[in-house]
């Protein structure tokens, strides 16, 4: 498994997965629907809004409807031949803390028929490297307190648990554990 960047060669397999119902965003599954009509509306346009590093993109709708700001981002996606999985990347310029409105510097999400083949810890180990070329010190990671597989993936990558803390509603509310790798 490789990480690539998005692109229109491999949008397709992109595609049917969305069609089979995976999300790239695990705590919203209507994203999947949303991702679908965005590359149908503009696929030029969804693409390069999937690789923004200088946050020009439009602000980020939480749950509760609120709309923040957009960080820098990048997401790649997890390729074995064919799209098995997303991991994205942002950051707050200057600064390793970000705002309370986001829950992580790394979130991921493999196709539930790649699972357990190891595709999100090397994932995570894959984007660290671009991590250390923000000059940042750490990277913070959020998982539910019974995400055991996600734990894991953290763990085995270095990762400290900071925390215990409950998720504001707009972040879909509940139990979550703050991670910490240093880099």
């Amino acid at each position: 498994m490789e990480l690539v960047g998005p692109s229109l060669a491999h949008l397709p397999s992109y595609v049917a997965a969305l069609e089979r119902g995976w999300s790239p965003i695990t705590t919203r599954p209507e994203a999947g629907h949303e991702e679908l009509a965005l590359i149908e509306s503009d696929t030029t346009a969804f693409l390069a809004g999937l690789d923004d590093p200088h946050a020009l993109g439009p602000g980020i709708t939480l749950g509760d409807g609120v709309v923040v700001k957009r960080l820098p981002s990048f997401r790649r996606w997890m390729w074995d031949g064919e799209f098995s999985g997303s991991i994205g990347l942002r950051w707050s310029p200057g600064t390793p803390v970000l705002p309370p409105t986001c829950l992580g510097h790394i979130g991921y999400a493999v196709v539930p028929w790649k699972r357990g083949l190891g595709y999100a810890t090397a994932a995570l180990a894959q984007i660290l490297p671009e991590a250390r070329k923000l000059d940042l010190p750490y990277v913070e990671l959020v998982t539910d307190v019974d995400n055991l597989a996600s734990q894991r993936v953290i763990l085995a990558n270095g990762g400290t648990l900071v925390e215990p803390f409950q998720k504001a509603r707009a972040q879909g509310g509940g139990d979550a554990l703050r991670f910490r790798i240093e880099l």
